[in-house]
């Protein structure tokens, strides 16, 4: 553990100056110290917060203080004052090993933001729903996993209905494939393993290697199907959304007879479009 030095007045609360004026010394060149010299007006010790839960969201959920500083270029007193500061807070915790995890405090604003997501990727999914005749989901990366946080059901009374907070795995659903297919391989194979995946159906992947076969064709033809793999006499369609800080995946998916090859070659330029205008408004500062 670093020494805790004491704070030099004003270090990290510099406002990164207006375009034109001189930056202050010493500013980082890492990722923190990139992106708060990449904004206006910003209040650097914010700015270096979020990078360092950034990062440990980015390292599986654990790290430790020397990791925190390759990752983030920041001196070691400087990483450990903020990290005393979120701990206190409760957005941060330390393990028992000395490594430091996001804290529970990050759930309740995890939640708030999902439900946020939801509501601006509603408009979209009625308008596939408008579209298709089948129901449309949003869901988003969560962990190994990820989690759906908006749907728009099909008129039809024989239609798929996806409860909103409902978690999935990410190998056998339209979502899941989508999201994987975004990632490189080594990425992969940290979120779902390198041995077996379990099969909900006899379609599903039973190996990394199948599953690995598939998302290079997701990447290639655009889309990812989840043709039975989650449920037997069901369909899906689903694509990711571009340019979200967040990993976050569209779909729409129901009864074999209803989604055939012909549905797909209508329901995958609407699902780009729809995936595009939520992207687009997700990106807005």
């Amino acid at each position: 553990m670093a020494a805790d030095h004491p704070p030099t007045p004003g270090a990290d609360d510099d406002v990164t100056p207006a375009a034109g004026e001189p930056a202050a010394p010493g500013s980082g060149t890492g990722r923190a110290g990139s992106r708060a010299g990449a904004r206006t007006g910003s209040v650097q010790s914010v700015e270096r917060a979020f990078d360092l839960m950034e990062a440990i969201a980015d390292a599986g959920g654990e790290i430790s203080m020397s990791d925190l500083a390759t990752a983030s270029r920041l001196p070691l007193p400087t990483i450990h004052r903020l990290l005393r500061t979120l701990v206190g807070l409760g957005y941060a915790r330390q393990l028992p090993s000395r490594q430091y995890a996001l804290g529970p405090r990050l759930i309740r604003l995890g939640e708030q933001a999902g439900k946020q997501l939801g509501t601006v990727a509603t408009p979209e999914l009625r308008w596939l729903v408008g579209e298709l005749g089948e129901s449309a989901n949003l869901a988003m990366l969560d962990g190994d996993g990820a989690v759906y946080v908006a749907q728009s059901p099909s008129p039809h009374s024989m239609r798929m209905f996806t409860e909103v907070g409902r978690r999935v795995t990410l190998h056998d659903t339209g979502v899941g494939k989508a999201l994987l297919a975004t990632m490189d391989d080594e990425q992969v194979r940290r979120l779902v393993g390198d041995d077996r995946l379990p099969q909900r159906t006899p379609k599903s992947h039973a190996t990394v290697a199948d599953l690995l076969d598939d998302l290079a064709r997701i990447r290639e033809q655009g889309y990812a199907i989840d043709d039975e793999e989650q449920e037997l006499g069901v369909r899906c369609y689903a694509v990711s959304v571009p340019d979200v800080p967040v990993p976050v995946a569209v779909s729409v998916s129901g009864p074999l007879a209803r989604v055939d090859l012909r549905f797909g070659l209508r329901a995958v330029p609407r699902l780009h479009e729809a995936a595009a205008r939520i992207g687009r408004v997700l990106a807005r500062p």
